[in-house]
C-alpha cells in the first residue's frame, strides 16, 4: 500500500512540475516596461527591470537575449535562468515588399 501512494504522489508531482514548465510566462525584452520585466524574469527586481528599460532606450532593442547581461546588475546566470522567458520580437512586423508586377514580355516587333 505504501508503494502505492508513493508512486501515485510522485506521479501526481511529477504533473505538477510538467505543468509549471509549460505555463511559464514569457516576457518580450524590447517591448516590455519594467513591472513586466520585474514580474517575468527570476532575479530581476524592480531596479534591474528598470535598468533593462533604460540600457534599451539607450542602445536600441536586444538582438539577443546573451545581450541583456551587457546591463548593469545583469549577468550571464540571470539569462540562462531566464532563457525560457524572453522573446526577442522586436514589436514592429517588418516591412514587406510589394510581390514584384509580373508583367508579359514584350512581344517582338515584327519587322517587314
Amino acid at each position: 500500500m505504501k508503494s502505492f501512494v508513493h508512486t501515485v504522489f510522485a506521479a501526481v508531482l511529477s504533473l505538477l512540475i510538467a505543468a509549471q514548465a509549460l505555463a511559464t510566462e514569457k516576457v518580450n525584452i524590447n517591448t516590455a516596461d519594467a513591472a513586466a520585466l520585474d514580474r517575468v524574469l527570476v532575479g530581476v527586481g524592480p531596479s534591474k527591470a528598470a535598468a533593462i528599460v533604460e540600457y534599451r532606450k539607450a542602445n536600441g532593442p536586444f538582438k539577443s537575449a546573451e545581450e541583456l547581461a551587457m546591463v548593469k546588475g545583469i549577468g550571464l546566470s540571470t539569462v540562462e535562468q531566464n532563457r525560457d522567458r524572453i522573446e526577442l520580437r522586436t514589436g514592429a512586423s517588418p516591412a514587406r515588399k510589394p510581390a514584384a508586377a509580373t508583367a508579359a514580355p514584350a512581344k517582338p516587333v515584327a519587322r517587314r
